[in-house]
Order: C-alpha cells, then sequence, then structure tokens
C-alpha cells in the first residue's frame, strides 16, 4: 500500500522561504522527498536555505511580491506546474488603534494579504497548478482571538481566512484543495525582530497549556495539507495552538 503522507515528487512552492517557518517548511518538504521552488527577497539566505536542502531538483528565485512587475517575471520562469503551494511570507508588527495609519495599513494588506492573491491568480492563470494540488496560506491564531495591539495583523490575517473558502469552493473543480493554518506564538525570526522580549515569551508560554510552538510542530501540518492523506480537506482553518484557544 502505498504512503498517502509521502511527498515524493511532488513539486511544492514556498513563499517567505529564507527564514523562519518558511526555512523549516522547504526543509521538511524536501526531506519527505518533494521537489521545493523557493521564493523570497533576501538572495543570500534564500541560498543558506536552498543549500541546507536534502534531495535534488530545488529551483530558488529571489523576488519581491509585493512588486507585482516581479512576480510576473518570476511566475514567468516556473515551467513544472505545482502540486503544492505554501504561502507564508509575511510581517507583523504591533500597533495600539490610537497610532494605526494609512501607510501600515497598506503595508500589511499588501505583504500578508494583496500579494499572496496576486501571486495564486498568476499561477492559476498560467495553468501552473496542478489539479489536485494544494494551496495552504500560513494565518495566524490572532485572527480569531481581539489580543490587543494586533489590528493590522489580525485583520489582514481574518482576511485570508475568509478567503481560503472562497478560492475553496472556485477552485473545488478542478479537485484543488484551499485550506490555511492558524499558529499560535511560534517561536520565529519574525517575532524575534519584534518588540516581544524573553520576558514577554515567557509570560505568553504560561497561557499555553502545551507551552508555545516550534516551526516543526506547524510544518506537520503543513506537510499533512500537501500529502494525499488530505485530499477530501478543503475550505478549512486549522487552529495549531498547543491548546491556547481552550480557554
Amino acid at each position: 500500500m502505498e504512503n498517502p503522507l509521502s511527498l515524493q515528487g511532488k513539486h511544492v512552492l514556498v513563499t517567505g522561504a529564507s527564514s523562519g517557518m518558511g526555512r523549516v517548511f522547504t526543509q521538511m518538504i524536501a526531506q519527505q522527498g518533494g521537489h521545493v521552488t523557493l521564493l523570497a527577497r533576501n538572495q543570500e539566505r534564500l541560498i543558506q536555505t536552498y543549500d541546507s536542502l536534502a534531495g535534488t531538483g530545488h529551483r530558488i528565485y529571489v523576488c519581491d511580491l509585493n512588486d507585482e512587475n516581479q512576480v510576473k517575471e518570476t511566475v514567468g520562469m516556473i515551467q513544472r506546474p505545482l502540486d503544492g503551494i505554501v504561502l507564508c511570507a509575511g510581517v507583523n508588527e504591533f500597533i495600539p488603534v490610537k497610532f494605526v495609519k494609512k501607510e501600515k495599513i497598506e503595508r500589511m494588506f499588501q505583504t500578508n494579504y494583496f500579494s499572496q492573491l496576486i501571486l495564486v491568480q498568476m499561477l492559476l492563470k498560467k495553468k501552473l497548478v496542478n489539479n489536485g494540488a494544494s494551496i495552504i496560506f500560513i494565518s495566524s491564531v490572532s485572527s480569531v482571538m481581539g489580543v490587543q495591539g494586533t489590528l493590522l495583523y489580525a485583520s489582514s490575517k481574518g482576511a485570508i481566512n475568509s478567503a481560503v473558502r472562497v478560492l475553496a469552493s472556485e477552485l473545488s473543480g478542478q479537485k484543488i484543495r484551499v485550506n490555511a493554518i492558524l499558529p499560535g506564538i511560534v517561536r520565529t525570526e519574525m517575532l524575534s525582530g519584534t518588540n516581544i522580549d524573553e520576558e514577554t515569551f515567557t509570560k505568553q508560554e504560561v497561557r499555553y497549556p502545551l507551552g508555545l510552538g516550534t516551526p516543526e510542530d506547524v510544518g506537520n501540518a503543513v506537510l499533512f495539507h500537501l500529502s494525499d492523506a488530505s485530499r477530501w480537506l478543503t475550505g478549512q482553518c486549522m487552529v495549531i495552538d498547543g491548546g491556547l484557544t481552550l480557554k
């Protein structure tokens, strides 16, 4: 009997692949036999990720997803159709509502929402998404919690949650699955670059019955969604939060 969790021979595109969860996802996909196309803005870190991958058949493209011309050029260079897309490029910033400005709203939504939809649209138009493929958006548990200071981030991820259900419906005729994963706090470079210090991490961890997560914890869910084991699952938002939202 074939292993339904195998990614052997599957071609998967990962955005934000140069660091954080994106890098870990890419490594895990390659370890499971997948061929990965890596997208990110930072060439040096992208090459570092590429050099860390097991297997062969991987490709890297330096691309700023906020630059539509770069996205169009990059999509034009992809020749092999995709069996999976993992959209985890994103930004986070904690801003109380009284300090919100239009420029910050636009930046957050451009990176976390608009750019991802444009990429998916271009890939679909170029017929670069195979029938039966899996599209995975990395959202956040913030989108369903209402944590202070997360207005822009939570809103941008909430938009993703809504888009997932619409896309799942529109693409179901091609058996293309569209789902979102909503992680709780995971120790990544993106969070390390914010104003969250170690003391804050410690305080937050107390709220998690199973403790804070790791990128690998989320990566296991990504592997499941990419595999044929999830072939009957679409339009869903999977919460992975160590039990945070139980309370």
